[in-house]
């Protein structure tokens, strides 16, 4: 047979995890009996290649080839499957579907079926193969030795298909056994064997989890057989029921400790070559101490259900705010790295933690649309205490100078946000207030919280 080749990209790998990888990808079924493989884009092999690399993959081919007495037939089935002509390939117990574009528009429906092993055979298959512990690991590892074929010859069943296995239909006209669709579908199911042998038992009729816990299952009491028995255990005194029932004088427990008043100090870690940052960990182990504190007294974590970025927040919020030291530069350094983000997002988010908690993070980060309400009243009231006229978008009013802004947030309190002329970068100053021209006036006159540190750490 001289199957056609045609010019491109150098064949790929034959052996090994690179051949498996370009391997289609499987959908599961409903169930363990039913595998749907992805249809797998053109190729190019060589003259004289074989069309699977395993050594199992290469005898369904020889299956195929032997079913065949029309070379010119399985040459064109081969092209088409390095053409990339067949579609997704549906894999159950005894047959193998695939719809494989031809000369014509429509498709054809390619179907190969495989006779399935007896409840007899698989016994006789499964016993045989779980005495050899390497078959089991070799499966695991989605490879067929010879040896497994040789096991299951032994037992009298054939594994591996022959030609007389194979019944082959197609919807084209051609009444070929087989049409070049079928030996199209035939080629790349080889494909299928070489990335994953399982297929090849699923076409005998059993599924992969199912195989695996019955070979587990049989091998654990074929091993069980040839283990020698241990000695029997020494019998155990019994105990009358009624003596075990009576009743018995218990001590009572003792009294709980009494809760500390403050939480307890972490021990001092060193500072080591390569390890993390001794005063970082002291950090994190005194805030860890004090949510422990107020769980044991309170019986709730009120921190429980933020995310990460909001507890890295949360931490960095806490630390002392006069003057900048080199252990907080470092810890929001730390702290912007294992969040994603970059030391100015982590001190403007900071800014808005202190301002209103994790509310105030929510307000920074993440616009919403107000219903009708507090925030409608808003511009009135303000225009009212001779402000001049705000700009809304979502929940923002901004001022037309472009340096002030008030931002409504889901508690209906108003947070006040400063920025330079015409720069867009808006940093939480002002106390939030319920009333929007108190938010204001509080944001004019100074009357602002302690916001994140100056941003001199972040160059």
């Amino acid at each position: 047979m001289s199957p056609r080749s045609t010019p491109g990209p150098a064949p790929r790998p034959t052996t090994g995890p690179a051949a498996r990888r370009s391997a289609p990808r499987a959908r599961p079924g409903p169930d363990d009996l039913r595998r749907t493989f992805e249809a797998v884009p053109a190729r190019t092999s060589q003259e004289g290649e074989p069309f699977a690399d395993s050594w199992w993959g290469r005898a369904w081919v020889a299956a195929l080839e032997s079913l065949s007495m029309d070379e010119a037939r399985l040459a064109r089935g081969r092209a088409y499957a390095d053409e990339g002509k067949v579609a997704a390939i549906t894999v159950t117990p005894g047959r193998v579907v695939a719809y494989v574009h031809g000369s014509r528009a429509r498709p054809y429906r390619a179907e190969l079926r495989l006779r399935t092993f007896t409840d007899t055979g698989w016994d006789t298959l499964l016993d045989a193969v779980a005495a050899h512990p390497g078959h089991l690991s070799a499966l695991l590892a989605k490879e067929m030795p010879h040896s497994l074929a040789d096991t299951a010859r032994e037992a009298d069943v054939r594994l591996l298909p022959g030609g007389d296995d194979l019944d082959p239909s197609c919807t084209c006209p051609d009444h070929g056994r087989p049409c070049k669709h079928v030996a199209a579908l035939c080629y790349q199911t080889a494909r299928l064997l070489d990335s994953d042998p399982f297929v090849l038992l699923l076409m005998r009729g059993r599924g992969e989890r199912d195989l695996l816990d019955e070979l587990g299952r049989r091998n654990a009491e074929h091993t069980a057989r040839e283990r020698p028995a241990a000695p029997a255990a020494p019998a155990v005194p019994s105990v009358p029921a009624a003596a075990a029932l009576a009743d018995r004088y218990l001590p009572p427990l003792p009294a709980p400790l009494p809760v500390p008043t403050y939480p307890g100090q972490p021990p001092s870690y060193p500072d080591l070559p390569g390890a993390r940052d001794p005063l970082g960990l002291d950090h994190l182990a005194t805030d860890a101490a004090a949510r422990a504190h107020a769980l044991l007294t309170t019986g709730r974590d009120l921190l429980a259900g933020l995310t990460p970025w909001q507890d890295a927040v949360r931490i960095a919020a806490s630390r002392p705010t006069a003057g900048l030291t080199a252990t907080t530069r470092a810890l929001y350094r730390e702290l912007a790295h294992a969040t994603g983000r970059n030391t100015t997002d982590l001190a403007r988010a900071v800014a808005a933690w202190r301002q209103g908690g994790a509310e105030g993070l929510t307000v920074l980060e993440t616009p919403w649309a107000p219903p009708a309400g507090p925030f409608d009243r808003a511009r009135p009231l303000l225009a009212a205490a001779e402000f001049p006229r705000f700009t809304p978008w979502r929940n923002h009013l901004t001022h037309p100078a472009g340096t002030l802004q008030l931002r409504f947030g889901h508690d209906a309190r108003w947070y006040g946000y400063e920025s330079d002329p015409g720069a867009d970068d808006w940093w939480p100053r002002a106390t939030p207030d319920p009333d929007p021209v108190a938010a204001l006036e509080a944001l004019l006159t100074g009357d602002t919280v302690t916001a994140a540190p100056d941003d001199t750490y972040v160059r």
